[in-house]
């Protein structure tokens, strides 16, 4: 059975080896993409799936899906350091979400403007190289809620 993740945000799809961390760009966490945003002022970041919300910070969530497959969304590069300042959350540990429901509203822009790079990796956390197809151009330009990812 596979397992499609929508992208959270809209934006640019580059590889993960772009993202400036080494736990990302090194897939320690595991093999996706990032999204580079692209939209000015506040933007909603939404379910990339339906699933179980695992864990759910001001900067990053993750949600389990019902066939046991992880996502992780992260925010922005070294924005816990924020502690929580300029996101909102709309939902709580432990709930169920659907794909495309409001997850996080925050400002990219502010975030560049802070000296942190607004960059959100999607981490496939359950899947490998040999089981995750990346179903959009490298450099495309995606909407929130377009498939980018099948784990199969």
């Amino acid at each position: 059975m596979s397992t499609t993740f929508n992208a959270p945000l809209s934006g640019k799809v580059v590889a993960l080896s772009e993202v400036p961390d080494p736990v990302f760009s090194g897939e320690i966490v595991g093999p996706g993409v990032a999204i580079i945003p692209d939209a000015e002022g506040d933007v909603t970041t939404v379910s990339p799936t339906d699933g179980k919300i695992m864990k759910i910070h001001p900067h990053a969530f993750v949600l389990l899906t019902s066939d046991k497959k992880g996502v992780l969304v992260h925010l922005g590069l070294d924005t816990v350091t924020l502690e929580g300042a300029g996101f909102t959350l709309h939902q709580e540990n432990k709930t169920e979400v659907k794909a495309g429901d409001d997850m996080i509203t925050w400002n990219p822009s502010e975030i560049e403007k802070g000296g942190r790079n607004p960059i959100v990796p999607v981490i496939a956390m359950e899947a490998t190289k040999d089981n995750l197809e990346v179903l959009v151009p490298l450099g495309s330009v995606v909407a929130a809620g377009d498939p980018i990812l099948r784990v199969n």
